[in-house]
């Protein structure tokens, strides 16, 4: 059984979403939060996949936090949702989520996450990605606009949170619980095996 407890090194959260950090405190890892502060790009050209750019995010991030000293073992995450050739990430205002929400209804889509593993001494990373397949039921207009009153589409790509009860216009995820909600936990696992700082 793995004990996440025991890592060996400072486990850093480079990342200010609340619900990452309750992720990490549900599955019984130590660790502290340090915000990064970086400016995300807002556009990456057509040719770069959207794995590829989940897991650029997610660099960045943990490589902002490094960059502003810390020490140990630095998570970095971003997720986003694609489908049909088109990226979604969080929305920017009611407006923008009323779009969003418009074109992933009714379909099947993909939530990706990006995630990188540094370890700052040595100098070492991994970068990789989960999908979670997520499909949603047909929403009215009537049912958008009920949504939107509650607020729960902020600060969330795609517009939605899966771990929301009231967000039951998603029948369906194929794959990772916890990588919907924004760190797939079930990876996360894995690198820090594979890195060698969990048994």
């Amino acid at each position: 059984m793995i004990d996440r407890a025991a890592t060996h090194k400072d486990l850093i959260l480079a990342s200010a979403s609340p619900r990452r950090a309750q992720l990490l405190r549900e599955a019984g890892y130590s660790f502290r939060v340090v915000e990064p502060r970086l400016n995300e790009p807002e556009h990456f050209g057509p040719q770069v996949p959207p794995h590829a750019r989940a897991e650029a995010l997610s660099f960045f991030k943990a490589r902002s936090v490094m960059k502003d000293g810390a020490e140990g073992l630095i998570i970095g995450a971003d997720t986003l949702v694609a489908y049909s050739g088109e990226v979604f990430g969080k929305p920017a205002d009611r407006d923008d989520a009323r779009r969003i929400l418009e074109r992933l209804a009714g379909t099947t889509q993909q939530v990706i996450t990006g995630i990188t593993l540094i370890d700052t001494l040595p100098d070492t990373r991994i970068i990789t990605h989960c999908v979670t397949n997520v499909t949603m039921r047909a929403m009215s207009a009537a049912d958008i606009e009920r949504y939107l009153e509650t607020d729960r589409w902020k600060g969330k790509a795609g517009a939605y949170g899966i771990q929301e009860s009231d967000d039951a216009f998603v029948t369906a995820a194929e794959g990772s619980f916890s990588n919907v909600v924004g760190l797939p936990m079930e990876l996360l696992d894995e690198l820090l095996v594979q890195s060698g700082n969990l048994l």
